[in-house]
């Protein structure tokens, strides 16, 4: 099917000045009503594939990223708020690889209690958020990851995260880590996953108070 160079120039506009990935809607309120939006995506990608900059969809919206071979030269650009400790990296990777997961059930998985301020350093990047509380006695809070943590580490979605061997091989996860402890479920909302826990939108509580709640 022959893509409008029109519609294509009008997409290719809006993705570059957007502050943010956008989604195909928002897209598609902007292009011509006879634009198909997946059409110009798909031409957009092709005349960019190879160059320094590539179309590519993260977390389900569309953005500009720097080409992963290109990505080194510019490392020394990027600003980086504060340094993940090996802890924090860990801890990530678990809620990543088991959310909905609670605080007691990171710890059971590392082999060891997690200190005070890790959970919050990850709320505070924004890669992780407050889901929900699990529906057991003591209803401790269950952790997940954010379209922020997608959006950082260019993934679409949860099942284009790497394996576990490639994170210990790349010096992201403790060697001795138990490759049974982190052999949990393909991440995803599943039916089971989404009843287990109930909303956090108690307006009795506020965030802060959640946080400071002891461990189940």
């Amino acid at each position: 099917m022959s893509v409008d160079p029109a519609h294509i120039r009008i997409a290719e506009a809006l993705l570059f000045a957007a502050a943010e990935p956008l989604d195909e809607n928002t897209l598609a309120q902007r292009l011509p009503e006879d634009a198909s939006v997946p059409d110009v995506l798909a031409a957009l990608a092709a005349q960019y594939d190879g160059r320094g900059v590539g179309l590519q969809k993260l977390a389900g919206r569309w953005a500009f990223v720097t080409a992963p071979d290109l990505a080194p030269l510019l490392s020394r650009y990027k600003e980086v708020p504060r340094k993940l400790s090996r802890a924090a990296v860990e801890t990530l990777a678990i809620i990543a690889y088991h959310q909905p997961v609670t605080r007691a059930e990171i710890e059971e998985v590392r082999g060891v209690a997690l200190s005070k301020g890790t959970l919050d350093l990850l709320l505070e990047t924004g890669w992780i958020r407050m889901r929900g509380r699990r529906r057991v006695p003591g209803r401790p809070v269950t952790y997940g990851t954010s379209d922020d943590f997608l959006v950082h580490f260019g993934l679409d979605s949860l099942q284009d995260l790497p394996g576990i061997d490639e994170l210990k091989a790349a010096g992201l996860l403790d060697p001795g880590l138990r490759r049974d402890a982190m052999a949990g479920p393909l991440p995803g909302e599943s039916p089971a996953e989404a009843d287990s826990e109930d909303s956090l939108d108690e307006p009795e509580e506020t965030e802060e108070e959640i946080r400071s709640e002891p461990a189940a």
